[in-house]
């Protein structure tokens, strides 16, 4: 561990004691979001407060003094811990908490995700978290083990490592939730392709031809979360339906990248914006790229995403997104236009 003193470590162990035995005089449900930061934590705990009762949710991020003020008068409880705290620090903010929605770290990097996340399993498991929800992505075509893209592959190690956990613990359950690839993302895809300041061309190593992607709304995934979570609180586990499994939520239709930039054209007020295929070290050179990733070598990791655009892993549609939200799910090019609105 890192810097935890001994007068923490006390603090520690006596605060797990005593949510323990809390939870055996009271076996109400607690439920946890981790990190309860960003656009799809905050997304997902504005939507499963809607859902069930304030008291039984625990937000842990980084910046606690972020959640609104109005969850906090509720009854929400909020603890501070981030990926890079230390083991003891996780144990200590997941204490009571049964079930987590563990969210992945924000970052393609593969051997640093995965050095950030297991730890964090583990000391929810030391904590006594009996269920993970964890947010997985939309790569590898229908819930498939394996994906050419370097991004996914944490994703897959962290799905194993859950696996493998459950099947060593009748106790503990997991469930994978494969969130689609967000409407909101198409810059990452598009050579970071800006409507409110458009260029003539994109260069991507694509040529934006068939099969695409099935863009689907971050809120609404967030919400398909939340409900996934609520409904998992409020019933019996053996009847949940994704115990120790996966779920893909994708949207209703399948966008070609070329079909995509059309959209993102119009918005733009072009008539066309063309795609140009690069090579992947003329992408990774692009000054824009460039910025973003913070260097070549992660953008070429990342150029790994187009192979697997173009292997069909993306093109996957579903139908559990709907039947979880109860509503058709929203098009892209609604939401591409009030996103760039």
């Amino acid at each position: 561990m890192s810097s935890l003193t001994v007068t923490n470590l006390q603090y520690t162990t006596q605060l797990i004691k005593n949510s323990y035995h809390h939870c055996l005089e009271n076996p109400i449900m607690t439920l946890g979001i981790f990190p309860a930061s960003g656009a799809l934590g905050t997304s997902t705990y504005t939507h499963l407060l809607k859902l069930v009762p304030h008291d039984q949710v625990v937000l842990v991020n980084r910046h606690p003094e972020k959640v609104p003020k109005e969850y906090i008068n509720s009854g929400v409880k909020v603890r501070q811990a981030s990926y890079e705290s230390s083991p003891g620090e996780l144990e200590a903010a997941f204490a009571g908490i049964n079930v987590l929605f563990l969210i992945s770290y924000p970052s393609h990097v593969h051997e640093y995700r995965v050095k950030v996340q297991l730890p964090a399993i583990d000391a929810a498991r030391r904590a006594g978290i009996k269920h993970i929800f964890y947010s997985s992505l939309g790569f590898g075509g229908n819930l498939q083990d394996f994906s050419l893209a370097v991004v996914m592959q944490a994703h897959l190690d962290t799905e194993r490592y859950l696996a493998r956990l459950a099947a060593e613990n009748s106790d503990f359950t997991y469930t994978s939730i494969r969130e689609g690839l967000y409407s909101e993302s198409t810059p990452i895809y598009t050579a970071f392709f800006d409507p409110r300041h458009p260029v003539d061309e994109i260069r991507i190593p694509h040529d934006g031809s068939e099969p695409g992607i099935a863009w689907v709304k971050r809120d609404e995934l967030g919400e398909a979360s939340a409900r996934l979570i609520a409904r998992y609180h409020g019933g019996r586990r053996e009847e949940f339906p994704w115990v120790n499994g996966k779920v893909l939520l994708t949207g209703r239709e399948v966008w070609s990248l070329r079909e995509t930039v059309e959209v993102l054209a119009g918005i733009a007020g072009r008539k066309e914006v063309k795609i140009r295929e690069v090579s992947v070290e003329e992408y990774v050179k692009q000054p824009r790229v460039r910025e973003v990733f913070g260097g070549e070598e992660k953008a070429r990791t990342w150029a790994t995403a187009w192979e697997a655009v173009r292997a069909g892993e993306t093109a996957v549609v579903t139908e559990d997104l709907e039947r979880i939200l109860g509503r058709e799910p929203e098009g892209f090019e609604v939401t591409a236009r009030k996103y760039w609105a």
